[in-house]
């Protein structure tokens, strides 16, 4: 299919930059080509379990210059939707690494004063019947149900592992109510990210691994979407989903040549 140059890029990470610990093969050569040929871009990613300066570092380590601040994690827009609301005792379910996003909140306690909100990421091994019903009740106490993202599951190890989404469906099966998701596929993030390049988000494209969050999401928003064939990309879900990519490449490393010309 063919597709016009974008004016700027937003890129997945897990799965389409990097996978397990490692670069995706021409990822970081891909990059630079494309920062070379004048196309701005940000990293857009439901990863929850670390804070965006470790990111960065990740990124630094593969020989991939970024800031902080070229990196949009669905807890900095959370922060923002909190703030707007004036919430500020909030129940954080993450990975300590990533709480650190929400210093300027009060973190609630096990046994300690009810939470305005419960966000909701993701815990990992962390998940424990416990952890589970006690956001459970703080939700049926009225608390304002928040979720990162809701991803079905992530590939890690050479295996796809439960994410996030599974334990926000749980919760939203129990309470009977519906969780507002501040990462992809909703809005707020995909904008911010194209805001911060001073584009409107049909002027870039999203470029991801996941069918649902970075395809279908950004699709619906006005953006052009190109699929990559690693990560937890299966070609059966493709085949098999209402959802049709602008363009399906092999990997990141095709990018230059795709959108440069």
């Amino acid at each position: 299919m063919t597709t016009s140059r974008p004016s700027g890029l937003l890129l997945d990470l897990d799965g389409t930059v990097y996978q397990d610990d490692e670069p995706v093969p021409g990822a970081v050569t891909a990059i630079a080509e494309l920062r070379d040929g004048g196309l701005p871009l940000r990293f857009v990613t439901n990863t929850t379990r670390v804070a965006r300066g470790t990111i960065a570092g990740w990124l630094e380590g593969f020989g991939i210059p970024a800031d902080a601040d070229d990196i949009f994690t669905p807890p900095f827009v959370a922060m923002d939707w909190l703030r707007e609301r004036e919430l500020r005792r909030v129940a954080v379910l993450l990975p300590e690494d990533s709480q650190d996003a929400f210093s300027g909140f009060e973190l609630a306690e096990p046994g300690g004063d009810a939470p305005e909100a419960v966000v909701i990421g993701d815990l990992g091994e962390g998940w424990t019947f416990e952890v589970l019903n006690r956001a459970f009740r703080w939700l049926l106490d009225g608390a304002a149900f928040l979720a990162l993202h809701r991803n079905r599951y992530w590939r890690t190890g050479g295996e796809l592992v439960l994410d996030a989404g599974a334990f926000v469906a749980a919760l939203e099966y129990a309470t009977g109510r519906e969780a507002t998701v501040v990462g992809k596929p909703s809005r707020p993030m995909f904008a911010a990210a194209a805001r911060s390049m001073g584009l409107s988000l049909e002027e870039v494209a999203m470029v991801g691994d996941d069918l649902e969050a970075d395809i279908g999401g950004s699709q619906a928003l006005g953006c052009t979407a190109f699929m990559v064939r690693t990560g937890k990309f299966r070609a059966e879900e493709l085949a098999e989903s209402a959802v049709e990519p602008d363009r399906v490449i092999d990997s990141v490393a095709e990018l230059p040549a795709v959108v440069l010309g």
